[in-house]
C-alpha cells in the first residue's frame, strides 16, 4: 500500500511540477508567492485562468496536520475517506506527513491535494503553496475556536486596555496563545503597551488561577481563554459578576481544512461537498475530537486576521523558500 501511495505521489509530482514552477504573472497577488494570483482579493490563491493548468487526478491525496502518531490518525480519517471517495468517485489516499514544513512543500510541489493544516501554519500554507482552506471543525450553531480575553474585576476603574497603563497584569504562560503571545501582541499593535515598560506582568500558570485572581482581586487585569472561564461560571467555581471584559479578541481558528488552488473546480465543488456532508454521528471523527460535530465553513481573510495580526505584530514573515 505504501508503494502505491508512494508510485501516485511520485506521478502526481511529475504531472504538476510545472504548474508549481509556473512563470509568475502579472496579476494582483498581496503576500502570495509570484506562482499565484489574487484578482479577486480574497487573499487566497485563484484557480488557474489557463485549463491546462487545472488537475483532475484519478487519486486524491489528502495529509492532516501532523501529529504525535500519524498511524493513528489515519484510522480515525479513514471513515471520511471512505465518505469522500463516495462524493468524489476518485480514490481518496492518506498521506501521514511528519512535519509542517514537509506538509506545505507536498502542496507546494503538486503531491498533495486535500489538507488539514494548524492554525500557525495556515499563513504559509495560503501564501506559499496555493492553500485554499475552506472548512473548520465547529458546532450545530456554525461556532468554532475561542477567544481570548482580557478581563478585570467587575468594579474596577479600568475601562478598556489603555487603561492597564501602570498595572499589574496577568497572564498564563510565556508559551500560550490566548494566555501571553495572543494578547501582548495585541496589547502592543493596538494600544502600543508593552510588558515592562508600560505594565508589570505577572504569571499565574494557568488559565482558572488567573480567572479566579481577577474575582479575587490579587491581580489588576488577566489575559484568558474564554472557553475556560466559561466553564468555571458553568461550575460555579468564581462568580461572574466578580468579572468584567474589556478586550475581546476574534475568534482564534483551530485547524483548517482546504484544498490545492489547481484542482479541477468541478472536482474542488465535490471536495467540498464531502467535508460539508460527512455523517458525524457514531464517526471517529466525533470520537476523538468530541466536541466538534460537523464542518462548517470559514474564509482565510476574515476568519484568519486575528492570527496575522499576531504574526505581523511578532515580526512573522510569510517567505517562501
Amino acid at each position: 500500500m505504501l508503494q502505491s501511495v508512494r508510485t501516485t505521489i511520485a506521478a502526481t509530482a511529475l504531472a504538476l511540477f510545472g504548474t508549481a514552477l509556473a512563470t509568475a504573472q502579472d496579476c494582483p497577488r498581496g503576500e502570495l508567492d509570484k506562482t499565484y494570483c489574487d484578482r479577486n482579493g480574497d487573499m487566497v490563491a485563484d484557480a488557474p485562468s489557463d485549463p491546462k493548468q487545472l488537475v483532475n487526478p484519478s487519486t486524491l491525496i489528502f495529509a492532516y496536520t501532523p501529529v504525535e502518531d500519524p498511524a493513528l490518525y489515519s484510522k480515525v480519517w479513514d471513515g471520511f475517506i471512505k465518505h469522500a471517495e463516495k462524493v468524489t468517485g476518485k480514490k481518496v489516499v492518506f498521506f501521514p506527513v511528519q512535519s509542517n514544513a514537509a506538509e506545505i512543500e507536498a502542496m507546494r510541489s503538486g503531491r498533495l491535494h486535500i489538507a488539514g493544516v494548524s492554525t500557525g501554519p495556515t499563513p504559509i500554507a495560503v501564501n506559499c503553496a496555493g492553500y485554499v482552506p475552506f472548512a473548520i471543525m465547529g458546532t450545530q450553531g456554525g461556532t468554532f475556536g475561542y477567544e481570548m480575553e482580557i478581563i478585570v474585576p467587575a468594579d474596577s476603574l479600568i475601562k478598556s486596555p489603555a487603561d492597564l497603563k501602570g498595572k499589574k497584569v496577568a497572564f498564563t504562560a510565556p508559551t500560550s496563545n490566548s494566555g501571553f503571545k495572543a494578547p501582548s501582541a495585541i496589547l502592543e499593535a493596538e494600544f502600543n503597551l508593552k510588558a515592562e515598560r508600560d505594565f508589570t506582568p505577572v504569571f499565574s500558570g494557568k488559565h482558572d488561577n488567573s480567572v479566579l485572581g481577577v474575582a479575587n482581586k490579587d491581580y489588576d487585569a488577566a489575559a484568558i481563554a474564554n472557553e475556560v472561564m466559561f466553564r468555571m461560571f458553568e461550575r460555579k467555581v468564581v462568580d461572574k459578576a466578580k468579572i468584567r471584559t474589556i478586550y475581546k479578541s476574534e475568534t482564534f481558528p483551530t485547524t483548517s481544512y482546504g484544498i490545492a488552488h489547481n484542482l479541477d473546480p468541478a472536482l474542488a465543488a465535490k471536495v467540498k461537498e464531502a467535508f460539508f456532508t460527512f455523517p458525524w454521528e457514531g464517526s471517529a471523527l466525533k470520537a476523538e475530537f468530541k466536541t466538534e460535530d460537523r464542518f462548517v465553513p470559514i474564509t482565510y481573510q476574515k476568519d484568519w486576521s486575528v492570527i496575522r495580526k499576531i504574526d505581523a505584530a511578532t515580526g512573522v514573515k510569510y517567505s517562501c523558500k
